[in-house]
């Protein structure tokens, strides 16, 4: 049977994608490869077997296309109001929270926010299926 154990995405500066994941996600470099035209970091935290996987391209100038099959990365927090305003106090501008609800059964509260280079990132409470 596979196991799931990285997701990869490109980023142009690599110092503002790992302060954004540290800060919004609580990811930190785990393994860094450094090689002449391009390094990888892979950023984990305790809750986490699967990482994801920072791509810097070095020397690229122009932003990544996202096309039009990158939907999101989705992360599960205890309190989605509480990260919220903490992101929303650090500068980062999360959408609004939003419910899903099949009539008062909350099935999942969450709001988005995107990284540096436009990667839409889905944060979800800790709730129901999203554990």
């Amino acid at each position: 049977m596979a196991k799931l154990i990285h997701t990869m995405i490109r980023v142009r500066d690599l110092d503002a994608s790992l302060r954004f994941y540290d800060e919004v996600l609580g990811l930190k470099p785990a393994h860094t490869l450094d090689f002449p035209d391009f390094a990888l970091v892979y950023l984990r935290n305790a809750e986490n077997d699967a990482e994801l996987e920072l791509t810097l391209n070095k020397g690229r100038e122009e932003p990544y296309t996202h096309g039009d099959g990158y939907g999101h990365v989705a992360a599960v927090v205890d309190d989605v109001a509480a990260t919220h305003a903490a992101l929303t106090a650090a500068g980062y501008g999360p959408l609004p929270v939003k419910e899903f609800r099949v009539g008062e059964e909350l099935l999942a509260r969450f709001f988005f926010i995107q990284d540096p280079d436009g990667y839409k990132i889905e944060v979800l409470e800790r709730h129901g299926h999203y554990r």
